[in-house]
């Protein structure tokens, strides 16, 4: 199988091709290293084993020479680039918005030029402002205002799963649609607000661990193998096209307790310091109190849950880290 996967450098992407080649994959990457890095696909290019089968292409996923060539070639689009973190949105409003929206259409319109099968990689963000769990994916839609830039993500990837839809129902493409939740591993980096390696990075520096709000906001974490293995496995599924599946873990845990189990998994000195919301992001930032995927959709159709507990998560995430320190 040759396959295509945007953003492959990228935290998931790398784990991904990696996947992918693992299996006997020829694999192509298209990233812009705006937040991959060669650093996370570097042992790959170099392992012998891949050396005929891994093709990288540093470009954006709006170059559309590139990208013809690219999705002509392949048998799957695996879709993962886009703008992430709730930081980098915040701060490059405009930018994310246009490779969120206007790169999804490229790929969709490329693929739907050749009937190439793609998977698009949305977001648990698409909820909004639920406060029940666990989420469905047939639950309604809750957003704040669009003065709150924070919402702008959300609304472009649901804008994403629209025009998916749209090209599933217009065009028969075979399409599927993936809602991640906090997907976390070894290469995930904390510079765009990702809570994990951030408070790992902190705890193993003994520096006051910050926490954004009263700590009482709530996450279920999946582990990145288990996320790809999925993402595989749906788009062997013969009845995924068409459809948008939650992928995520089932241990819910505050952020306060996830900050005091990290500095007791690392032996920290570190103090969980609390900061307001506004201070840390801004006046255009408002948080999701609950995030909590209903896995069951997914694990009718390819038997998926998760294989990794958190804590199994924290201790790869922290050995991770460390060898990088």
């Amino acid at each position: 199988m040759k396959i295509l996967i945007t953003g492959g450098a990228g935290f998931i992407g790398s784990h991904l091709a990696q996947l992918c080649l693992e299996r006997g994959d020829e694999v192509y990457i298209i990233d812009d290293l705006s937040t991959g890095s060669m650093d996370n696909i570097r042992f790959l290019m170099e392992d012998d084993r891949y050396r005929n089968r891994l093709f990288v292409t540093i470009d954006t996923i709006l170059n559309h020479e590139v990208m013809l060539e690219l999705t002509g070639t392949c048998d799957w689009v695996f879709h993962l680039a886009a703008a992430v973190g709730v930081r980098l949105i915040l701060e490059k409003p405009l930018e994310s918005i246009r490779i969120n929206i206007q790169g999804t259409e490229k790929v969709l319109e490329l693929c739907n030029k050749f009937k190439k099968k793609v998977l698009i990689a949305s977001t648990s963000e698409v909820y909004g402002k639920h406060l029940h769990a666990p989420l469905v994916e047939t639950d309604n839609i809750i957003y704040g205002p669009s003065s709150k830039f924070r919402w702008s993500y959300a609304a472009s990837k649901l804008m994403d799963e629209f025009t998916a839809l749209a090209y599933y129902r217009t065009h028969d493409l075979k399409v599927i649609i993936t809602r991640l939740f906090n997907t976390v591993g070894p290469r995930q980096t904390g510079a765009y607000g990702m809570v994990i390696p951030r408070f790992v990075t902190q705890a193993l520096r003994n520096e006051p661990i910050t926490v954004y709000g009263d700590g009482s906001q709530t996450r279920t974490f999946t582990y990145v193998k288990d996320v790809v293995s999925a993402l595989v496995g749906l788009m062997e599924a013969e009845n995924a096209a068409g459809e948008v599946f939650n992928v995520g873990g089932i241990e819910e845990i505050a952020i306060a307790e996830l900050a005091r189990r990290i500095v007791a998994m690392t032996g920290s000195t570190s103090v969980i310091t609390l900061i307001p919301y506004e201070k840390a992001f801004g006046k255009d930032f408002e948080d999701m109190l609950r995030r909590v995927p209903s896995i069951e959709k997914i694990h009718r159709l390819i038997g998926y849950e998760p294989k990794t507990d958190l804590d199994e998560i924290l201790r790869q995430v922290i050995q991770s880290i460390r060898e990088k320190a």
